[in-house]
């Protein structure tokens, strides 16, 4: 009998070795171990939970397989996942150096690049609320800037791969030469509102065209314990037009200052209509220079009170991959190789002995 060597279900080749421990850090892991979670999810004839915009612009759910969310079948011999890599097909669409993604998928036949989609691995219920009804729970999302350059990106390509860019800056029109400063939220939070309404009339232009964006599995545990769920993990899939509205439904609230999601909102727009303008966005500058006296470490973060209501379905309460079954997704030991980070709070929560 051969022995199982250390790995993560479904990933044959990649430009991570499971067999070394190295590649079993935390930042790692947490992006590996979702793309074989979703591959699994196929091997059982499962699909992923996909959250995209009806013509509504309202999120639903659909479901989407494994082979429409990597662009060839998880089980592919050509399949390789090239793990914090830039996804090369965007590389005319922005000044300087192109962010890398979380993943990129390619076909080793083809030599093309396929997918870029990024990952967060999220907790079932978040801290907002672990204290709600088990049917009340959410996961919170951090995003970071070059998440938002990527949805830029997925959308500016629709445009410039039918030679469409007349009809982005038609969208856009030319109220918004009146910004003499981008860089003062003075200047620029009064068009927000306006802003977002551009933004959804491109979704409507577009709304056929959605392409999967975030891949988020969750795991769920038994309230705020560290102990999980029997019924634990399940992986949703946010198109990239329905992930926007995470942040410009922010718009339709009145704000007297410009939060991280507005700021996402005035990003989003003044990367596509500089695109529409030249072809091209800067997309470090506008991130700099539109910081609007707030850090750039992130883009913007929800709680589980804000993602609960997008996300909220029987998969949410009862995911459908068991606790059980883990061991299939690590085989070889694998397990062993993670390190995971010592807390000192979860150290304490874990040692009621302490306290005795």
């Amino acid at each position: 009998m051969t022995d199982i060597k250390p790995g993560l279900f479904g990933i044959k080749k990649s430009n991570r070795n499971f067999a070394g421990k190295e590649d079993w850090g935390k930042n790692k892991f947490n992006s590996s171990f979702p793309v074989s979670l979703a591959s699994y999810l196929h091997s059982k004839g499962l699909k992923n939970i996909y959250l995209e915009l009806n013509k509504k612009l309202e999120v639903f759910h659909n479901t989407i397989n494994g082979e429409s969310l990597f662009g060839i079948a998880p089980d592919s011999e050509q399949l390789f996942f090239a793990f914090e890599s830039p996804y090369t097909k965007y590389e005319q669409l922005l000044i300087g150096n192109i962010p890398r993604d979380d993943v990129v998928t390619h076909n080793t036949e083809s030599k093309n690049c396929l997918k870029a989609l990024e990952i967060k691995l999220t907790a079932l219920p978040d801290n907002s609320t672990c204290d709600l009804k088990e049917d009340q729970y959410g996961c919170e999302l951090v995003i970071r800037p070059d998440t938002i350059v990527y949805l830029a990106c997925s959308i500016a390509i629709l445009f410039a791969d039918n030679g469409e860019k007349e009809k982005l800056k038609d969208i856009f029109g030319n109220e918004f030469e009146q910004i003499k400063d981008w860089t003062q939220p003075s200047s620029v939070l009064s068009y927000i509102p306006v802003m977002a309404k551009k933004l959804d009339i491109i979704f409507s232009e577009k709304i056929d065209c959605q392409e999967p964006l975030l891949l988020q599995p969750v795991w769920k545990t038994l309230g705020k314990s560290p102990q999980l769920a029997d019924n634990c993990l399940d992986v949703f899939v946010w198109s990239n037009f329905a992930f926007a509205r995470l942040f410009i439904d922010a718009a339709k609230e009145l704000n007297s200052k410009i939060t991280r999601q507005l700021r996402s909102i005035a990003w989003l727009f003044k990367m596509l209509y500089d695109f529409s303008m030249t072809g091209q966005m800067n997309h470090r500058q506008i991130i700099d220079e539109l910081s609007f006296n707030t850090k750039n470490d992130k883009a913007f973060s929800v709680s589980g009170k804000t993602t609960h209501p997008y996300m909220k379905c029987d998969c949410l309460v009862n995911p459908r991959i068991q606790k059980s079954e883990i061991k299939e997704i690590i085989p070889g030991g694998g397990q062993n190789m993670l390190s995971p980070e010592r807390r000192f709070d979860a150290i304490i929560y874990n040692s009621p002995s302490l306290f005795e």
